[in-house]
This record gives C-alpha cells, sequence and structure tokens, in this order.
C-alpha cells in the first residue's frame, strides 16, 4: 500500500506548481504580444488563469488539513 502523504503537503506542492504555471504563461504572453501573435497570447494569459487556479486549490489543501506535517499512512 502506497503512503499519502498529507493534505498540506499536498496543498504545498499545487502551490508550487500553480506559481511556475502562472510565471510560464506570463512569459508566453509577452513574447506573443512581442511578435503580435494573438492567439499565442491568450493561451499565454489562459495558462496564467490555471495557475491561479491551482494555487487556490493548493491554499485550500493547506487550510483544511488537520493536522499539518503529519503524512498519512
Amino acid at each position: 500500500m502506497a503512503d499519502r502523504r498529507d493534505m498540506h503537503t499536498e496543498g504545498a506542492e499545487d502551490r508550487a506548481k500553480g506559481k511556475a504555471k502562472e510565471a510560464e504563461g506570463k512569459i508566453r504572453s509577452k513574447v506573443a504580444d512581442a511578435v503580435d501573435d494573438e492567439s499565442e497570447q491568450l493561451k499565454g494569459y489562459g495558462q496564467q488563469i490555471k495557475g491561479k487556479v491551482q494555487q487556490g486549490i493548493g491554499k485550500a489543501k493547506q487550510n483544511l488539513d488537520p493536522n499539518p506535517g503529519r503524512d498519512d499512512i
């Protein structure tokens, strides 16, 4: 049986991944803006939104964890 990490740890991981996704979206939007590619610019904005949502989910997981730092076994 696989060990499960606690929600606090999963939340921190989601927040980090979301932050990276948001940053990648910002870069994508800026590059697309520089080359005047509206389609790629919109994809970059969408990626930023996905990153912010993932960060929110991570924060919620961390806030809901009754025993932060204690892994479920």
